[in-house]
This record gives C-alpha cells, sequence and structure tokens, in this order.
C-alpha cells in the first residue's frame, strides 16, 4: 500500500498533535515560576497553579476562640492532677481545652478522646499521657526553637488538623526482615516509597539524621576524593532527605542551597539556615520527647520494631513551604510559647 505524501504529513501532524496532548496531560495546567536569584543560574522555584490551590486550601488555620480573662482562680487549685497548665486561670485552661478538641479529636469524642468521662485527673488513658507531654513539647518549641519556627510558633493543629493521629508520622525502618539477610542490608533501596517521592533511594532517610546525628553527606571540596571518606550509600540516604524536604514544604532545591554550588553556604538563600535549624529540632524533639513514649503508646500505635511515631518534615509543614501558610496561630495561644510558670517570672520582672 502507498501512502501519500500528504497523507503521510497528516499522519505524522496527528502523531506530533497527539504526543503534545499527552505530555501536556502529564502536568496541568502550565506552571508558574518565580525566580529568586541572577537570570541564568536556575535559581527558580517552580509552582503548578492547581496543586497549589489544593494545598493552600488545605492549610487553612482554624479560627481561635477568643482570649479569655487571667483574672480569677488558677486551673491548679479547681482542678485535679493538673501538671503542666496549672498556673493558667480557669477560663484561660478551659478556653485551651475546648481548643485542643477541636485540634485533636474532633470527631473522636472530643475531651473524652484523653479524659475518662468519670473522672477527668484520671491519667489511665495513654492519650491523656501522650497530651501533657505534647503540651510540653509545642512549649519547648515556640520557647527554644525559634531559629526555626521564629515568632510563627506552633500549635497542636499545625500537626493533627483534626486528627487524633497526624498524618505524617513515621517509624524506623525494618531493613533485614527474617528471611531477607543473605541480601544484607538494602536500606530500603528500589522500594520505591512516598517517603522519598516513589524513587529508588532509601525509604528511611530519617533514622540517620533526624534520629541519629549521622554526617550529612556533600561532594568533595577538592576534584579528586581525598579526604572526601563518605560512601555512596550516604549520598543516597542524603538525596532520600532532600527529596523529602522539597515534597515535604512544595519547592525545588534551590529553595534552600545556590545552583552555583550545592555545598558552599556562601550565597545560599536563608532558608538554608532556617532548615538546618529544622533538622536539629526534629531530632531534639523526637530523641526527647517522642521516642520515650515507647513505653507509654500501645503495640498498635508503635512501628514494626516497637518505636515510637515520630516527626519530620511533613508532619508541620505538610506541602506548605510554610505550616499553614504562616499564620501565626500560637500568638493567640500564650501559654504555648513557653512554659506557664516561666511565662510569670517574665511578667514579674
Amino acid at each position: 500500500m502507498t501512502v501519500s505524501p500528504l497523507l503521510k504529513r497528516l499522519l505524522q501532524t496527528a502523531a506530533a498533535l497527539g504526543t503534545v496532548f499527552l505530555l501536556s496531560g502529564c502536568e496541568r495546567p502550565f506552571q508558574d515560576s518565580v525566580q529568586s536569584g541572577y537570570r541564568g543560574t536556575g535559581m527558580v522555584q517552580v509552582y503548578n497553579p492547581r496543586l497549589l490551590a489544593i494545598k493552600t486550601d488545605a492549610n487553612q488555620p482554624p479560627v481561635a476562640i477568643p482570649q479569655a480573662p487571667g483574672e480569677g482562680p488558677k486551673a491548679a487549685q479547681v482542678y485535679k492532677n493538673v501538671k503542666v497548665l496549672g498556673n493558667l486561670s480557669v477560663a484561660q485552661f478551659n478556653r485551651l481545652m475546648v481548643s485542643m478538641s477541636t485540634w485533636v479529636s474532633p470527631n473522636d469524642g472530643g475531651c473524652v478522646y484523653c479524659h475518662n468521662p468519670a473522672n477527668f485527673a484520671d491519667d489511665e488513658k495513654y492519650t491523656k499521657v501522650v497530651a501533657r507531654r505534647m503540651l510540653e513539647m509545642t512549649q519547648h518549641i515556640n520557647s527554644e526553637w525559634q531559629p526555626h519556627v521564629a515568632q510563627t510558633g506552633v500549635t497542636c493543629y499545625t500537626c493533627h488538623r483534626g486528627q487524633p493521629v497526624p498524618s505524617e508520622i513515621w517509624f524506623t525502618k525494618n531493613h533485614q526482615p527474617e528471611g531477607s539477610n543473605f541480601i544484607g542490608d538494602k536500606a530500603g533501596q528500589n522500594e520505591p516509597s512516598p517517603v522519598v517521592n516513589l524513587s529508588s533511594l532509601p525509604n528511611d532517610p530519617f533514622t540517620p539524621f533526624l534520629l541519629q546525628a549521622k554526617d550529612i553527606r556533600v561532594n568533595g571540596p577538592t576534584p579528586l576524593p581525598s579526604g572526601n571518606l563518605h560512601s555512596t550509600k550516604q549520598t543516597e540516604f542524603t538525596y532520600g532527605l532532600m527529596t523529602h524536604m522539597s515534597t515535604s514544604l512544595g519547592v525545588n532545591c534551590t529553595y534552600c542551597h545556590n545552583s552555583r554550588s550545592f555545598q558552599s553556604w556562601e550565597g545560599s538563600p536563608p532558608q538554608r539556615a532556617t532548615a538546618w535549624h529544622g533538622i536539629r529540632m526534629a531530632r531534639d524533639l523526637n530523641l526527647n520527647y517522642m521516642e520515650p513514649l515507647a513505653t507509654v503508646f500501645p503495640d498498635q500505635r508503635k512501628g514494626e520494631l516497637g518505636d515510637s511515631p515520630k516527626l519530620h518534615c511533613a508532619t508541620c509543614h505538610q506541602g506548605a513551604y510554610k505550616p499553614l501558610n504562616g499564620a501565626q496561630m500560637a500568638k493567640d495561644f500564650p501559654e504555648l510559647q513557653q512554659p506557664v510558670g516561666k511565662q510569670a517570672q517574665v511578667a514579674s520582672k
């Protein structure tokens, strides 16, 4: 069968248009970009307007309950077994409790998710013991980690978003399950996971960096590899963590790094220093607040190795470059900005 030149050209045109149509479906609509560096350097952030709108809607903060008066009896004088917020007035204490129930358990019983309704002072529910420690952790974040959270701060809602268990948590992976030792430690490679954006990178980049204090491997500072003794596997763990950070914040690499030299701090955007503190903050919280709760959490709330749930960048950010798009929820809850006893000391000076 002979195809005429005209028909051949029409078929080629149709095939080309079909290819363009298929490719256009991969990422729609056309992307927006924001230049953050000199032209030609690749210092640019690329956004999908459709996905950005979804993330924006998902990161809207709830309306805060109006402030309560500080006068009157203190919570510790009226209620039993108040260990963290006893210096608040009863009105302030109740306002925070109501807020917490809407932040954490609006559809899971409200107050009784943590409290025994027959005896609110009872600590029999593990959720109450955990919640008390999470209050202390929130105060610690807002008072001691301002190099990362600045004045924006965090509340319970930052992580929970109306769910008893935050949607973004992690557990240490078992890279050598029973019967697989003959292949060695794969480190979760070639097991595509959303954690590393479905890539073949190690799917637990958190244990080395957000629980342990392993070096984050960078490329050597010299043309030859002399002096750089880090392994390729360590490099892949680093890429896994960076991939997680990128997807968690909804940004690309040049949000924190200068494209001229990713390893050099000179000329890096200020967000890189914020991220540096964020890595150390996550490690501090996991080590000193989350891991010790392994004796409190029931087995169904633990990981396959019996460890506590832990936090990472996505726990707070959830796709936004700033959690809740930078909404300053903490300012409406000064009792969460620093320990209540410390607030009283500051006010008396």
